[in-house]
């Protein structure tokens, strides 16, 4: 684990989290689809967690389109992309209205170079790997326990998050990269309270 990754949510703003989570039509029942893989260590996060909540914050009572669900998971044991791709399909299977994605995010590292251009070092565990996701609003994960009980992963806090604002991750995303992430998600277009920082 990075020692230089931020304080924890606060408590407010966890609480308010959960409560978005437990009253989404969309949401929740995706998260009892993928606790339904019994998987070690997962969550949903980045893109997910972003549009849920800022659906919520903007009342927007039809969900925003997402490109992808990410379902996240930390197993060191198993880095085939064959154990991602049926995985996938075993949620496609359950929820085919959902697009999911699915990534065990021990193998990052290996794929990470050729997609973004610079090798990175390996993971060490689900809470490492939602710390360098690309922005630190989108550096949320969300997990569903067998007792409906929910866990917040937030290593950058959730200020972000409720404050709608868009900031480059420092962690490992490259500058240009997070410039061409603004320009194509086009924020402002679909919640025009978002405040991007430029970079």
């Amino acid at each position: 684990m990075r020692n230089d990754i931020g304080p924890p949510p606060s408590t407010v703003l966890k609480a308010r989290l959960i409560s978005i989570a437990r009253e989404s039509e969309w949401f929740w029942p995706a998260l009892v689809a993928v606790r339904g893989l019994q998987l070690p260590s997962w969550c949903i996060g980045a893109g997910a967690v972003r549009n849920l909540v800022w659906d919520s914050l903007h009342e927007f009572r039809t969900p925003s389109a997402l490109s992808d669900v990410d379902v996240a998971y930390f197993d060191a044991s198993d880095l085939s992309t064959a154990r991602d791709a049926e995985l996938e399909r075993r949620l496609v299977d359950d929820h085919p209205d959902i697009p999911w994605e699915v990534t065990n995010q021990a193998a990052v590292h290996e794929w990470y170079e050729a997609r973004f251009g610079h090798a990175v070092s390996p993971l060490v565990s689900l809470e490492d790997a939602v710390a360098s996701w690309p922005e630190l609003a989108t550096s949320v994960g969300i997990t569903l326990h067998a007792d409906d009980s929910i866990d917040v992963i937030a290593p950058h806090g959730l200020d972000d998050l409720f404050a709608m604002v868009v900031r480059r991750n420092p962690t490992r995303v490259s500058v240009e990269t997070y410039r061409q992430r603004v320009e194509q998600k086009q924020y402002r277009k679909r919640w025009p309270r978002v405040i991007v920082v430029p970079c």
